[in-house]
Order: C-alpha cells, then sequence, then structure tokens
C-alpha cells in the first residue's frame, strides 16, 4: 500500500503546484487554508487510529501552513486586524505543539473550529473583491 500513498501524495503535491502557478493572492491563502484543513482532518483520524508517525507529519504540515500564514500577515496595511491574527497564528501553533505531545482531540477540534471560521471569512472575499471591480474608480491593491 505504501506505493499507492506515494502516488497520492505526488498527486496532491502536483495539484498544489499547479494551482499555486495560477492563483492570486486571495486564492493562495484559500489553498493553504484548505490545506490546513485537510492536515488537522488527517491528524484527528491518525490519532483515533493510533497512527503517531503520521499524526505528526500531519501537524507537522499544519503548522508550517499556520506559520506561513503568519509570515504573510502585512502589519502596516492590517492594522489591528493583522495584530489578532498573528496573535491567533501563534495561539495555534503553542496548540498544535500540545496536540502533537498529548494526543489531544479536544484541543485539535478547538484548532479546528479556530482555522475553520477563518477560512470560512476568507472565503468571502472574492465575492466583496467582485463587487470594489465593479465600481469606477477603484483600484485594488496588489
Amino acid at each position: 500500500m505504501r506505493p499507492m500513498k506515494r502516488g497520492i501524495d505526488s498527486y496532491g503535491e502536483v495539484k498544489v503546484s499547479t494551482g499555486v502557478a495560477t492563483a492570486d493572492s486571495v486564492q493562495l491563502i484559500q489553498m493553504l487554508f484548505d490545506g490546513l484543513i485537510e492536515s488537522l482532518r488527517a491528524a484527528e483520524g491518525q490519532i483515533t487510529r493510533g497512527a503517531i508517525e503520521e499524526k505528526s507529519r500531519s501537524l507537522a504540515r499544519a503548522g508550517k501552513i499556520v506559520l506561513g500564514l503568519q509570515s504573510a500577515l502585512n502589519f502596516e496595511s492590517g492594522g489591528e486586524i493583522a495584530r489578532n491574527l498573528d496573535e491567533l497564528y501563534g495561539y495555534v501553533t503553542r496548540r498544535l505543539l500540545h496536540v502533537n505531545l498529548h494526543n489531544d482531540l479536544e484541543a485539535l477540534k478547538e484548532v479546528y473550529g479556530l482555522m475553520a471560521e477563518i477560512q470560512s471569512a476568507w472565503s468571502t472575499v472574492p465575492s466583496m473583491l467582485e463587487g470594489r471591480r465593479a465600481e469606477p474608480g477603484m483600484r485594488l491593491a496588489s
């Protein structure tokens, strides 16, 4: 079954690489959240099954994604929202470490809920941008 898993993993990498080549910044953030949510779901199943090595890999991937989201924050234009997200991402990183050390499903569910809420907010951004694009004289920052 190992070769099949490697094939599936490779497909996922190609899918992400292909998507990144054509994505704008909002789509990239959405893709990061998709990967984060996917990793958190995988970790939940892996904890339940006792697949500790796989769980550690899933949580490490989730942690890298959170760090990537955190490093992408623009404090200059993001103001208080960016500072709040920075604190939230720091908290989530600490909780992921806790989950990895203690196999704590409740803490994992807490992180999942927080990140799913942020992901949901990001899913509304494209429609908000479309409305702004329709207004004459408006220029969107890239």
